[in-house]
C-alpha cells in the first residue's frame, strides 16, 4: 500500500509542476535561399594581363593591329656603316635591333635589323664581315650588303644564310648624291623584299620582354644608370645619355648627336654592351679582317633597360643560336621597345653611371 500510495503521490507531483510550467513556443522553419548572380559579384574579378593579345618579335611591341602579312614578313638584317664619312644614316631610327660592331681600321660597323617598321630605303650599306651569319643566323631572314670578300660569301652559304647583294647582281641598290662613293650606295627595302625567299619565316623572339615594364630585370634588381660611355677603338667612341623627358637612350658619337639624315636623334629603350674576344680572319681570299667571336663563346656585359643598369654574362651556341644573357644565373628580361646590342672588344673601355 505504501509503494502504491508513493507512485500516486509523485504521479501528481508531476502533473502539478507540467501544469504550472510556462508553454515553450517553437520557432517557424526557416527557408535558405541563394542568389547566385550575389555571390558572383563579391568575387574580385582577376587582373588584366598587361602583355598585348599579339606583340613584335623583336620589340615586344604592341602588334594587334599589324596585318597578318606584316607580322609573317621576314626581317631584314642591312649592313649599315657607321663612320664619320657614313653619317648620318637613312632611317636607321626604324630598326629594332642594331648590333654595333668593330671592323678595321678600329671603325664600327652596325647591322640593323627591320621588322615591325619597314622604311622605303635605308643606307649607306656597305660589306659583310665573317661575324655577320653568327649575328643575323638566329633571326632566319636574309642578311642584305654590299658585297665582301668571296671566302665570305661562299661561308656564308655554305652555312644557309640567304644573302642579297650588289656585287652578285641583287637589284634595289642605288646611289645618293649626298656623299661620295662607297659612303653612298642605300637600298630600297620594298625592293629587297621582292627578292627574299617564299618560306622565309618571321623572326623569333631574341630575348625575353617584361609586362609590365616594371618587372624587367634591369628595373627589378639593377642600379640606377644615367650614361653610357664606350671605346670600342680609338675611331669609335659612342656615347648614350638617359633622358627622363622621353624615358629613352640618346645616342652620341664623340660626345656629338647622333643623328638621321632627317634630323631624328638616335634612340633606344634598351642597350645591351657585351665585351667581346677579337680575333683575325683571312679566309675570304682578300686582306685579313677583324672578326668578333660569338658562336661557341662567352663573355660578361651590361643589360641597360630604361633608367637600370645589371651586370651580366651572355653566353651564345651555333651560329643559329640566340645570344643568352644571364643575371645571376637567371635569363633576363627587357623592357618591350628598341634594342641596341654593342659589342665592345675586350681592348676597350665600358663606363656606366
Amino acid at each position: 500500500m505504501r509503494v502504491r500510495g508513493g507512485a500516486a503521490m509523485a504521479t501528481a507531483v508531476a502533473l502539478l509542476l507540467a501544469a504550472c510550467a510556462p508553454a515553450v513556443e517553437t520557432s517557424p522553419p526557416v527557408s535558405l535561399s541563394y542568389s547566385a548572380e550575389g555571390v558572383r559579384g563579391d568575387v574580385p574579378s582577376p587582373p588584366a594581363d598587361p602583355r598585348p593579345a599579339v606583340v613584335w618579335p623583336l620589340t615586344g611591341l604592341d602588334a594587334t593591329s599589324a596585318s597578318e602579312e606584316d607580322l609573317s614578313r621576314p626581317a631584314l638584317s642591312v649592313k649599315i656603316e657607321n663612320s664619320s664619312e657614313g653619317r648620318p644614316q637613312e632611317n636607321l631610327q626604324y630598326a629594332d635591333i642594331v648590333y654595333e660592331e668593330y671592323v678595321e681600321g678600329g671603325i664600327a660597323r652596325l647591322v640593323a635589323v627591320y621588322h615591325s617598321t619597314i622604311p622605303d630605303s635605308v643606307g649607306p650599306v656597305r660589306s659583310m664581315r665573317p661575324m655577320d651569319k653568327n649575328i643575323v643566323g638566329p633571326l632566319l631572314g636574309p642578311l642584305v650588303f654590299s658585297g665582301a670578300q668571296p671566302g665570305f660569301i661562299s661561308q656564308n652559304s655554305a652555312a644557309g644564310i640567304e644573302q642579297i647583294t650588289q656585287d652578285l647582281g641583287d637589284y634595289g641598290f642605288y646611289r645618293t648624291q649626298d656623299k661620295p662613293a662607297p659612303h653612298n650606295l642605300h637600298a630600297h627595302l620594298d625592293k629587297i623584299y621582292e627578292q627574299t625567299s617564299s618560306d622565309d619565316p618571321a623572326p623569333p623572339a631574341q630575348w625575353d620582354f617584361a609586362y609590365p615594364d616594371a618587372y624587367a630585370t634591369a628595373q627589378k634588381s639593377g642600379s640606377t644608370a644615367s650614361q653610357i660611355d664606350l671605346v670600342l677603338s680609338g675611331y669609335s667612341h659612342p656615347s648614350w645619355t638617359w633622358d627622363p623627358t622621353t624615358s629613352l637612350w640618346k645616342r652620341y658619337e664623340w660626345g656629338d648627336a647622333h643623328r638621321t639624315t632627317d634630323g631624328t636623334q638616335i634612340s633606344a629603350t634598351n642597350v645591351v654592351v657585351l665585351r667581346v674576344k677579337i680575333t683575325y680572319n683571312s679566309s675570304g681570299g682578300g686582306a685579313e679582317v677583324p672578326e668578333t667571336l660569338l658562336a661557341g663563346e662567352s663573355g660578361s656585359g651590361w643589360l641597360v633597360s630604361g633608367d637600370k643598369a645589371i651586370e651580366i654574362t651572355w653566353s651564345k651556341n651555333g651560329m643559329r643560336d640566340p645570344i643568352v644573357m644571364q643575371a645571376d644565373g637567371q635569363d633576363v628580361s627587357l623592357m618591350s621597345g628598341q634594342t641596341w646590342v654593342e659589342l665592345v672588344p675586350e681592348s676597350g673601355t665600358v663606363g656606366i653611371s
